[in-house]
């Protein structure tokens, strides 16, 4: 109501609890094409809180939304551009982010900036794998990148829409790709990456990293991360093994 009457409304809900408004999200946002800026908390693995906390289907579910963006920032400093961004957007944008403490980039202070809807940006040049990453995750897999391999990493900051552009250029140069999301796998943005790839007839090998067809019980972030297998020694495990994998001759 707010937003058909010309504000723009900032919604904050858990991730896990934004299910439950799936049908509004819908109706009374996506087809209206309104200006709501969905915040989603506890995006991703949330720890101690359990299975019925953790924010792992939110970029699998409303990914296949018409109208509506979905940007998932690596640090604070991030979200808050990102916010920004989604108040000048003039249509439906989710922000998920994680529970706890970011990364530390200083925010406080520092100038607004609006972000390009849909682009993402290269953190690192490589030559033998691609790492391309959404979300906090990716500063796990920058540490990852810096150890025996060398591997690009591209972050989507965005994982509705993609960046098409960079995607292009990551098939271009690589046929080896390692996808990490801090969500389900299912309809995530590695298995749309993967079909981005092969509807353009790119020869590229995407492995995905990230929650499986299962449920995610009790623990610490750090010991369910461990467990999915995309902590930091996970995912510098599946870059080797990639760099390392056959690739099919031309």
């Amino acid at each position: 109501g707010l937003a058909a009457a010309g504000m723009v409304p900032f919604c904050n809900i858990y991730s896990t609890f934004m299910q439950r408004a799936y049908d509004n999200v819908i109706h009374d946002v996506a087809i209206q094409d309104l200006p709501v800026v969905m915040c989603l908390d506890r995006g991703g693995l949330v720890g101690e809180d359990g299975v019925t906390h953790h924010g792992v289907f939110d970029m699998a579910a409303f990914g296949c939304v018409p109208t509506l963006a979905i940007a998932a920032p690596m640090d604070e400093l991030e979200l808050r551009g990102m916010m920004y961004t989604g108040l000048q957007y003039g249509h439906p944008f989710m922000i998920r982010y994680p529970r706890g403490c970011g990364e530390g980039r200083m925010w406080r202070g520092a100038r607004f900036e609006t972000l390009p809807v849909g682009r993402g940006r290269k953190l690192r040049d490589g030559a033998d794998v691609a790492l391309v990453t959404v979300g906090t995750v990716g500063n796990a897999a920058a540490r990852a990148a810096e150890e025996g391999v060398s591997a690009a990493h591209y972050d989507l900051r965005f994982a509705k829409p993609l960046d098409e552009e960079l995607l292009l250029e990551v098939g271009a140069k690589f046929r080896r790709v390692v996808t990490v999301e801090d969500g389900a796998l299912r309809g995530g943005v590695g298995e749309a990456v993967a079909a981005f790839f092969n509807a353009r007839g790119l020869d590229v090998s995407v492995r995905s990293l990230g929650i499986g067809d299962e449920w995610v019980e009790h623990g610490t972030p750090a010991q369910l991360y461990a467990l999915c297998g995309y902590d930091e020694e996970g995912i510098l495990k599946a870059l080797l093994e990639t760099k390392q994998a056959p690739v099919c001759a031309e």
